[in-house]
This record gives C-alpha cells, structure tokens and sequence, in this order.
C-alpha cells in the first residue's frame, strides 16, 4: 500500500456489540436489517475466510452508493474479537479509482448495551497517487457508516432481533 491510504472512522453504537456482529456477519440478517437498500446477499462459502459475499443493492441503495452491486472477499475473521476484514472485489469506487481496498470492521462493546465500531480502510489508486480527495474519502466511508447507522436503527426497533 501507499503510505497515506488509510482511513480510519469510528461510530458509536446503541445497541450491543453482540447483536451488531450477529448481524454485520450473516448475508440473511444483513438483509432482513436492511431492507430496501439490500436486495439480495449470496454468500459462497462458511462466512469464513475465503468466503465471497455479494450484494445486490436495491435502487435506493444503489443511488446512495453510485453502484448497483459489491463483491467481497473474506480475509480473516475473528468472532471471538469482533474483527471482519474483507478485501473488496467489486464496487463502485474500487472500479473507477481504486487497484485495491481492503476494509477492516472491529465492534467493540462499549458502556451498558452500546458498541464502537471501528472501521480502517485500506486502499492503493490505480493511478499510483496518494491519498483520495476529501470528498471522495467521505463518499467510501460514508457507504460503510450508512449501512451501520441502518443495522443499528433496525436493531433498536426490533430489540427481540438477534439478542
């Protein structure tokens, strides 16, 4: 990686680091937390390492992220500490500026009944520069943090889910 191709973002989270990662981990929760901006989650593989994920956005997921599908490839998985790091195959961003992106979630329980969600995006350009433009960083992340922010309101609203 380029030095400097790093972005890191934390969110906190009102609902417990449990229920977020049961959810943040299983193509058929995910779906059901994001209904009508996830269409579809195939999952080729245990979850696991290795394991390929793709999703079907949904129009309004689609125009929120300028892309219609993601792709992404498991790389290590630690249930235990709450770690998920995933190499991105396919989206938007990765198709027009990016040779790679490599995204790291860790949920970490955080006062009674919350979590912090901490997230570390790697990326190389394909054009070889440097960091992304403000606004283009902005954009990536803030596809990972709507997609939290819908977990955690869909989670709030159906407190029996996943507990």
């Amino acid at each position: 990686m380029v030095a400097g191709c790093v972005i890191t973002e934390e969110y906190a989270v009102a609902v417990s680091a449990d229920r977020m990662w049961m959810v943040a981990c299983s193509g058929d929760a995910l779906l059901k937390a994001c209904a009508g901006l996830i269409d579809s989650v195939d999952v080729e593989g245990d979850g696991g390492p290795g394991s390929i994920t793709t999703m079907t956005l949904s129009a309004a997921g689609a125009a929120a992220s300028d892309g219609g599908l993601m792709r992404r490839r498991v790389v290590a998985r630690d249930d235990e500490a709450k770690v998920l790091r995933n190499e991105v195959l396919e989206g938007s961003k990765v198709n027009e500026q990016l040779r790679s992106l490599v995204t790291e979630l860790k949920i970490e329980a955080a006062g009674e009944g919350g979590c912090v969600a901490k997230f570390r995006l790697e990326y190389e350009r394909l054009d070889g520069g440097g960091a992304l433009a403000p606004e283009d960083q902005a954009a990536l992340t803030g596809g990972y943090l709507g997609l939290l922010k819908t977990i955690e309101a869909y989670l709030a609203a159906n407190p029996a889910d996943y507990a």
